[in-house]
């Protein structure tokens, strides 16, 4: 019985220690460079990224021309997937469905044939159900390929070979634009009217050193495949492209349609780039349910072939121009398209262009590649002229060239030896057939050399001569001009420019339902509004140890300014404010005030009017109801005090006389210009107290006299003649109030 020998373990492989940091560091920077160069970012020469080159290279390879017939997407996606792109099919067919679609290509690359999805945001039809073949704009990007204009490369697997770029007679970077996000950069190129591309090339041939300006007048923005309405300032647009960051402002395009008897529904005919047409109806009916639109009554969607949105006001009395402003500030009737010009400069350095740069980038591939193809063809041509000089020898000496053919053992090295010939001559003449030795045929080989000679000296003046070389590029340009012109039906423009309007109308406040409504402020800080203006308040309810501070008649479209006696005001908005039921809401739950601090005054919002604030001490001073209006939850510090004082009153500075009353029962009247006019500040002193201290103030016009409230609501008014025993200046002390004052002290405040 044999023994059974048991090998030793082989011993584990050697550990290698590796930085974590470089590590990371190392496989993270291939990742970027990856998705950099080989996904995210197009080539500045032919605007395309690689699967959108991969794609068109493969449909090329299928001979899906123009002209031609169509074959099915999905033989399309498993050529690119199996010869070039090692990726998702799905994400390959994503790709050639774009450069399908007319509302998202402004000059599609793929003639689709099939359901490629709609401007709704509907999916195309499944890869095996569409059929697809190359327009006429894909042939001129891959005009040439096959005359050695642009570099190949080996594929993800060797097995074949892919161009690097394309030969690109068509400005595609511009003319189509893209948007892709990399690491750490991100591109966004919005698409533009190649007719006008073509003049400011034509231009910058002329002109290498345009100004931005120049450009801008013969390319003035953007030209998107869905149309609509470019409202962006012409200095703005001029800063975009002279930096090659910026955005572009574009709105629908919208008419009014008079219906009858006064009444009218808008129109939207064309919608933004990139903007779901479903998804949009659907966010309008989303915003009036929500009762955020109140100027829009209804909205439908009755668009065929083409867009037509129906938009239809609330009431006849609603301005349309006001309310597409509310829509284009709620909804994506309106969107800002950014320009962020990062391209891959060189095949693989990213760099932010300017349309300048951009531009002559593209015309400096049309001439390397306009070299490189006069220089294959030449070669062509040369090779071509040596055949025809050794098959003239042939007809100049047939007899003899019969003869070695027939009897010589090494034709090929007797024919070069007696007639000098090279190699390629002599294999030429072998591979002769006897039909070719006509004499039509000797006429025709003397017409092509003759026709081939002339090529030969034209090519090589070309490659000489610089200003020829752009005459050249020149000529392709207006080809390609007069192929897109803007008479032609691609090649019109479809967004146009306009200027916003301008609104006088608070936008803000037309967006908002206006009803009249009575803001009850309590001396606790709880607010609420009620419905109507209500003149009975004595049924108002409030919390046990609360009572009524200010009823303040308003509408929901106005702004409530409210003073603490911080010195703070703050600003609440009608329309946000707790309904009337119940006790209502704190204040300090929509503004942020400290606990040791109350409001002591509420009114609505005039941005016209002054007001006279005033604290405690009797300091005060007039201030522009405008500079008090703060939208943030911290309010506005308009008066300055020093503990214990407090902000106590704040008046409408509507008059020309001041009426001060302190706690001490005494009243001074002086003028209202002896008082400062400030934003901010603590103020001068209105009246001076031994005791005590400001307890209201009042200001009213000579012609007028004084006014006050009696307890039983009635008003009382003193003349100005009978006012002089308490006549003084500002600071003065002041003498005891006239008979029939009210024991508050208070002239008393009228909802």
């Amino acid at each position: 019985m044999s023994k059974t020998t048991i090998l030793p373990p082989a011993p584990p492989p050697p550990v290698e220690p590796i930085d974590l940091k470089e590590a990371l560091e190392e496989r993270y920077l291939a990742y970027a460079l990856s998705t950099i160069m080989h996904r995210a970012l197009p080539d500045v020469r032919d605007g395309l990224k690689p699967v959108h080159r991969r794609i068109l290279y493969a449909m090329r390879e299928l001979r899906l021309d123009p002209a031609g017939g169509y074959k099915k997407c999905a033989k399309i996606v498993g050529d690119v997937m199996g010869n070039f792109h090692p990726h998702g099919d799905q994400a390959i067919y994503d790709a050639l469905v774009r450069l399908a679609q007319d509302f998202a290509v402004r000059y599609p690359l793929v003639d689709g044939q099939g359901n490629f999805g709609n401007v709704d945001g509907d999916n195309p039809a499944a890869m095996r159900y569409t059929e697809s073949r190359m327009t006429a704009v894909a042939g001129l990007l891959l005009e040439g390929i096959d005359e050695d204009t642009v570099d190949f490369r080996p594929t993800y697997d060797g097995t074949n070979q892919e161009p690097v770029v394309l030969p690109a007679n068509f400005p595609n970077l511009l003319a189509n634009g893209t948007s892709g996000i990399a690491v750490g950069m991100a591109t966004s190129i919005p698409p533009h009217n190649v007719a006008e591309l073509c003049n400011a090339l034509l231009h910058l041939i002329k002109h290498p050193n345009a100004h931005v300006d120049k450009l801008v007048e013969m390319v003035p923005g953007p030209d998107f495949p869905t149309g609509g309405v470019i409202v962006e300032p012409r200095e703005a647009i001029l800063e975009t492209y002279r930096s090659g960051r910026g955005g572009f402002r574009l709105r629908a395009r919208w008419n009014k349609e008079d219906t009858g008897r006064g009444t009218y529904q808008i129109v939207v005919t064309e919608i933004p780039y990139q903007v779901q047409k479903a998804k949009l109806v659907e966010r309008l009916a989303e915003l009036i349910e929500q009762k955020k639109l109140p100027l829009l009554g209804d909205a439908r969607d009755e668009s065929a072939d083409t867009i037509r949105l129906v938009l239809e006001p609330k009431s006849r009395s609603v301005d349309a121009t006001v309310l597409m402003e509310s829509l284009f500030r709620l909804t994506e009737l309106e969107v800002r398209f950014s320009l962020n010009m990062n391209v891959l400069t060189g095949g693989q350095v990213p760099r932010v262009l300017p349309l300048r740069d951009a531009l002559k980038e593209w015309l400096n591939h049309r001439q390397v590649v306009l070299v490189r193809r006069s220089r294959h063809r030449l070669q062509k041509i040369e090779h071509r002229l040596e055949v025809l000089d050794g098959l003239l020898i042939t007809y100049l000496n047939i007899d003899e060239v019969i003869r070695i053919v027939r009897f010589e053992n090494d034709p090929k090295a007797r024919l070069m030896a007696r007639f000098k010939l090279s190699e390629v001559q002599a294999e030429a003449i072998l591979n002769l057939r006897l039909k070719a030795l006509s004499k039509l045929e000797e006429i025709e080989i003397k017409a092509e050399h003759d026709r081939l000679s002339k090529e030969r000296r034209d090519l090589k003046i070309l490659l000489k001569s610089e200003d020829q070389q752009w005459e050249r590029v020149a000529d392709e340009v207006k080809a390609t001009r007069e192929a897109y012109a803007k008479e032609t039906v691609l090649g019109r423009r479809r967004s146009s420019f306009a200027d916003a309007p301008v609104i006088e109308i608070d936008l803000d406040q037309a967006m908002i339902e206006k009803e009249p409504i009575t803001v009850i402020l309590s001396e606790k800080g709880w607010i609420r509004a009620m419905r109507g203006h209500q003149d009975d308040l004595s049924k108002l309810e409030f919390k046990q140890g609360d009572q009524l501070l200010r009823a303040v008649k308003a509408h929901t479209t106005d702004k409530l300014l409210v003073l603490a006696t911080n010195g703070k005001v703050f600003t609440l908005a009608a329309d946000q404010l707790p309904g009337g039921r119940g006790h209502g809401e704190p204040v300090r739950l929509m503004v942020d005030l400290e606990e040791n601090h109350a409001f002591v005054e509420i009114w609505v919002h005039q941005p016209d009017r002054k007001f006279l604030i005033a604290a405690t001490s009797g300091h005060g001073f007039v201030v522009p109801e405008e500079e008090m209006v703060a939208m943030t939850r911290k309010g506005k510090q308009i008066m300055n005090l020093t503990e214990p004082d407090e902000a106590h009153i704040a008046v409408p500075a509507d008059g020309d006389t001041v009426a001060v009353i302190g706690e001490n029962r005494k009243m001074v009247v002086f003028p209202l210009a002896e008082v400062n006019e400030m934003a901010r500040g603590k103020g001068v002193r209105l009246q001076r107290y031994k005791d005590g201290g400001l307890s209201d103030v009042r200001v009213f016009a000579k012609h007028d006299g004084l006014t006050w409230l009696d307890p039983a609501g009635r008003t009382f008014t003193l003349p100005f003649s009978e006012l002089r025993d308490w006549l003084g200046e500002r600071a003065q002390a002041g003498r005891l109030a006239p008979r029939g004052f009210p024991k508050s002290n208070k002239f008393g405040r009228s909802s």
